[in-house]
């Protein structure tokens, strides 16, 4: 587990709560608990994350809190049965304004703006695609469809329109009461679900540090990428964001499987280049939730997402209310390690074609190009708010990155970084001082030994964010 690059995260549940469970998959490697606000109480939560943090400090090693938000709930309404099998070609009524209990002719809808977003000819698709029905005519609050692809279908599934364009916001009322809880637990990231512009990330921005400025607390800010409307808002999202998360199930519905392979090249090289961090996510070990090994199609599809350079994996429904939740991290943490091991090594910095107008930016290149052609043993830096590191993280560099931080909330904040292992020290002492215990704590933990090079990077005056301005190689004695 120390040398694995990719950082794993794991969806707490009801398969996971159990102190000894959750302390298993920390050991087995898990570096992110996803706390599923869709699910559970506000109380919930606040619990959850209490668990996850003394969990953590049993261990010995700091895991960071994402809160994911549920966004708009875009779903049909409740059926009599529970369910109803739709054949091909029969009628089917989507109803807003229906109050009473679904049948095989037609259900509500929680959704209530659906009428206004569709039109005939429209295609929805509900339950991640499964069921396909055609829009024939809106009359009023009705949606009358005719069933394309029929099936059984159960209460609360989810509606996506093909192409996109359902118009509910990303932020419901019920997600700004979410993100005062996230931030009272104090998590690490929130994940915002379904935005489509980078407004929807700028206000959960506000939301949370208003939220958070009781708690002196800013979080991480995840978008997830999940509505085809935010596919060319891309660029615009990344830079409004901490990170993406590729929420491949959604995403696919709207855009169709077919498209989501190369879009997920492509949002991993476009976060990689604006400095951002990416979460692969969906099904990556689905079959996992009721067997005890992955098929052979997800350990390739969980290896290609590390080949392709994802900070982070994340497990749903495998480690929330699977079966197997130990086993399932313990695959992945094995399938990171031998992808990671037949990487390509080369480090290509592309310095000709990226300019590095910043003094701390340019140190931390020359640390990763020096680390990498003397053989280092370690790139260690001396960070206050994780940008040193978070920068050396986005190339694929064979070199560990151990960064070292005062500050417990940047510690959780890099336990996301692809290849950074986040360390707690003071850092408030002179430089000589601090770099001999930066040295003398890389020792006390095995990471080098007399005779290994390692280079290290800091900033002068000690303790000021963004004034890396140092780079040091040494050789232990």
């Amino acid at each position: 587990m120390a040398s694995r690059a990719t950082k794993i995260v794991a969806t707490l549940g009801p398969a996971s709560s159990d102190p000894a469970v959750l302390e298993a998959m920390v050991r087995a490697g898990v570096n992110v608990v996803r706390l599923n606000f869709s699910h559970g109480s506000a109380q919930d939560h606040i619990d959850r994350a209490a668990l996850v943090r003394a969990c953590s400090q049993r261990v010995g090693r700091e895991v960071a809190i994402m809160a994911d938000l549920q966004g708009p709930k875009i779903r049909v309404g409740k059926f009599e049965q529970g369910k109803v099998e739709l054949s091909n070609g029969a009628a089917f009524v989507l109803d807003a304004e229906r109050d009473t209990l679904g049948d095989a002719n037609g259900v509500g809808l929680d959704y209530k703006e659906l009428p206004r977003d569709v039109k005939a000819g429209d295609t929805l698709l509900l339950n991640d695609g499964l069921i396909v029905l055609t829009v024939v005519r809106v009359h009023g609050a009705q949606v009358h469809t005719t069933v394309k692809v029929g099936g059984e279908l159960s209460n609360n599934k989810g509606i996506n329109k093909m192409g996109g364009g359902l118009s509910a916001p990303a932020l419901t009322a019920k997600d700004m009461d979410d993100i005062k809880t996230a931030m009272q637990l104090q998590a690490d990231y929130v994940a915002v679900s379904f935005p489509k512009t980078a407004t929807d990330m700028e206000l959960a921005r506000q939301l949370c540090h208003v939220a958070g400025a009781a708690y002196q607390h800013k979080p991480g800010l995840i978008a997830k990428i999940e509505r085809a409307e935010a596919i060319p808002e891309l660029e615009a999202i990344l830079k409004a964001s901490d990170g993406i998360m590729v929420a491949r199930g959604d995403l696919a519905v709207e855009v169709g499987n077919a498209a989501v392979p190369a879009l997920q090249k492509r949002m991993i090289r476009m976060a990689h280049a604006k400095d951002k961090v990416v979460i692969t996510a969906t099904q990556m070990m689905e079959s996992m939730i009721h067997n005890p090994v992955p098929t052979r199609a997800e350990v390739s599809d969980v290896a290609n997402a590390v080949l392709d350079g994802t900070d982070a994996v994340m497990l749903s429904a495998e480690t929330a209310a699977g079966k197997y939740p130990l086993e399932t991290v313990q695959e992945m943490a094995a399938i990171c390690l031998a992808a990671e091991a037949a990487q390509d090594t080369e480090l290509h910095l592309e310095t000709d074609s990226k300019a590095f107008r910043r003094v701390d930016q340019s140190i931390a290149m020359g640390a990763l190009f020096t680390a990498h052609h003397c053989g280092a043993k370690a790139i260690v830096a001396l960070t206050e708010s994780g940008s040193t590191a978070l920068w050396m993280s986005r190339f694929n560099v064979p070199v560990p990155i151990y960064a070292i931080t005062s500050r417990i909330s940047a510690q959780r904040r890099m336990a996301m970084y692809r290849n950074v292992r986040p360390l707690l020290m003071d850092t408030s002492a002179d430089r000589d001082t601090a770099l001999n215990d930066a040295e003398a704590h890389l020792k006390a933990r095995n990471i080098v030994d007399s005779g290994d090079i390692y280079a290290i990077t800091c900033g002068e005056p000690m303790g000021s964010p963004g004034g890396t301005n140092m780079l040091k190689i040494c050789r232990v004695a």
